[in-house]
């Protein structure tokens, strides 16, 4: 099992209705057949921290893992979603073989590759 766990905060000026959309395409993410579960909500941390929001997805192996990340839904997503958040952070853990998480960056990387735009997006949200 691959779990990820993204905080975000919306960008100033985001609308409630635009962060509804965002939040809706979210879901739709954490719904898709190959994740084993999700949820998007409140942050409940710290707000100190500067997060609003949280994003979790559990996605049972590898092939589940390749199935989310190029499912069409998760792609339509990230165009929707990335340009309207001010920042995110992540927490990922895997409960299976340690070398699995090599083989899920491998596939990242393809992703960022594929998708030089979405890679630069990424690394703003997360300070890089």
């Amino acid at each position: 099992m691959f779990v990820n766990l993204l905080r975000f905060r919306f960008k100033d000026g985001v609308s409630d209705e635009e962060q509804a959309e965002v939040l809706a395409a979210m879901r739709r993410t954490a719904s898709l057949e190959s994740s084993a579960f999700g949820v998007v909500g409140a942050d409940l941390g710290d707000p100190a921290e500067g997060f609003t929001h949280a994003y979790l997805s559990a996605i049972p192996d590898l092939e589940a893992f390749r199935r989310y990340t190029w499912d069409p839904v998760h792609l339509a997503g990230d165009e929707l979603i990335l340009g309207k958040l001010a920042k995110m952070s992540a927490v990922r853990f895997a409960d299976d073989d340690p070398a699995i998480s090599q083989a899920m960056y491998a596939e990242v990387a393809a992703k960022q590759e594929k998708f030089p735009a979405w890679s630069q997006e990424v690394a703003r949200l997360f300070g890089e």
